[in-house]
């Protein structure tokens, strides 16, 4: 496996994954960072986890949180909202409840990021429990159509259903913004310029070790 370039070189992306209390945000991302399933997670409150990842052979620094979707915490949301760069809005396809509340977190996102769009993506989770879904795929692309973001369907219970797939796809939604494609070409033209100097160099020393 391929180590990460040096930290300076990475480029680091917040991500926070909001939704209802119980959806399995915690689920999600602890699968995500430690490749395990926890079914009893207290309610959280806050927790940041940071991973070294490499999407599309590129590394960066995944600094993912995961946030209260009790109601009791809410006065915190805008706060943490500020902070991303890009959000997964979790409901569970079990709980027609989340699935609704789901608007309701979008619209915040783009009130407090003063935006008319943001990288998001709609995640509907607990696909493995087939027996008792309320949503149906159908109403969840509905739902992902009308506000115009990606829709994915994951499970967090071993074997894990899209879970890494969600958060990479979410990155590649921030690298597509204009102005990160913009950085990313000034980043491999200067990548390209060092190389030919190195090159050019090389050449020169061995020229000098012929003479």
């Amino acid at each position: 496996m391929a180590h990460p370039p040096n930290n300076d070189n990475l480029q680091t992306y917040k991500i926070v994954v909001v939704g209802d209390g119980g959806v399995g945000k915690s689920a999600l991302t602890i699968q995500f960072f430690q490749k395990m399933f926890v079914e009893d997670y207290d309610p959280t409150i806050e927790d940041s986890y940071i991973q070294h990842t490499e999407i599309d052979d590129q590394w960066c620094i995944l600094d993912v949180l995961d946030t209260a979707g009790q109601e009791e915490f809410s006065a915190m949301r805008e706060q943490y909202m500020r902070k991303g760069d890009a959000f997964l809005l979790v409901y569970s396809v079990t709980d027609r409840a989340s699935f609704m509340n789901i608007r309701h977190f979008h619209t915040l996102i783009l009130r407090v990021k003063d935006k008319d769009s943001y990288p998001m993506i709609l995640v509907a989770n607990k696909v493995d429990l087939v027996h008792l879904r309320q949503v149906s795929q159908e109403q969840g692309q509905e739902l992902a159509n009308f506000l115009k973001i990606p829709y994915i369907e994951t499970s967090a219970k071993n074997p894990p259903i899209n879970v890494d797939r969600a958060f990479h796809e979410v990155v590649r939604i921030i690298r597509n913004q204009p102005q990160n494609k913009e950085k990313q070409s000034v980043k491999k033209s200067a990548k390209k310029t060092d190389k030919q100097k190195d090159k050019s160099i090389r050449k020169s020393l061995k020229k000098c070790n012929l003479m």
